[in-house]
């Protein structure tokens, strides 16, 4: 199967139908059921956030749906190009906001030149944003990282993995890529270089040392298939990436759970008392 002149194999091809109707009513669901009725998002110009913007637009109708731009000076100006696309083709009310001095003032006088840490601070500055604004808007925030992106650490605490519901968090990258086609996600959005923008010409397969096409095979198998390493090495796979890849998604294990917190009660949150439903939420 070919999507956006990317290969994927059948073990990852979606029924697309039933996961736009499941995602639609997730998010108009998980919406209503705490008594919000409007959702807000970044809007970063890359796939993941528009479909995640797309969806909720289905959800939610025009009227309860904001995107946020938020682009720091170093920003590249195609991401803000691409996000006001998407905005456009989709129909999403949207609002841009400068981040930059909301980190540069704070860079600059903790002295922070470290790239990562820069990186760490646009996306948790964004997030504070969205957060600001959803309270004037009374909207939830909706997530954009998807289940590559989560087995593998591959995003900042409080920052771009911050959010109150994610539709998109049990689709591998190459799923979302399948979706977004789906959805009529510009093209030129769907086959561009995935990149979080934190630096310049920065690129998330450069970054992790891999495609998401090989990665996303590998997971599925390791993950869903729950495969051994000697299965995993039958099918193909090089012992070396195995091992990497397993490891990432072991370290990282912290930062897709909540915090741990020390039991002294015969009801601890997160631990005994976990089931909001119960109580009417």
């Amino acid at each position: 199967m070919e999507t956006a002149g990317r290969t994927i194999g059948d073990d990852l091809r979606l029924n697309i139908a039933l996961v736009k109707d499941l995602l639609i009513r997730f998010v108009r669901d998980q919406i209503r059921n705490v008594g919000f009725e409007r959702a807000i998002i970044g809007l970063s110009g890359g796939v993941d956030s528009a479909v995640s913007t797309s969806l909720a637009l289905q959800a939610l109708g025009q009227d309860n749906t904001l995107a946020v731009i938020l682009p720091h000076r170093d920003s590249s100006r195609e991401s803000v190009e691409d996000a006001e696309l998407v905005a456009r083709e989709l129909g999403v009310h949207a609002e841009t906001i400068d981040i930059s001095g909301m980190v540069d003032s704070y860079a600059q006088a903790q002295n922070v030149t470290d790239k990562v840490r820069r990186g760490n601070l646009m996306a948790r500055a964004r997030m504070i944003v969205l957060y600001d604004l959803s309270l004037r808007e009374k909207a939830l925030v909706i997530g954009t990282s998807n289940k590559t992106e989560l087995l593998l650490g591959y995003g900042t605490i409080h920052g771009d993995l911050a959010c109150a519901i994610n539709p998109i968090g049990d689709l591998y990258k190459t799923q979302v890529w399948q979706l977004a086609d789906a959805l009529g996600i510009p093209k030129k959005v769907i086959e561009k270089k995935p990149t979080a923008d934190l630096w310049p010409d920065q690129t998330d397969e450069g970054e992790l040392g891999f495609t998401y096409a090989s990665v996303d095979r590998l997971l599925h198998k390791m993950v869903d298939e729950r495969r051994r390493d000697d299965e995993l090495a039958a099918a193909g796979f090089e012992p070396e990436f195995i091992s990497r890849v397993r490891e990432m998604i072991r370290k990282n294990q912290f930062k897709r759970r909540p915090p741990i917190i020390a039991k002294v009660s015969h009801r601890t949150v997160n631990v005994d008392f976990r089931y909001s439903r119960d109580w009417g939420a």
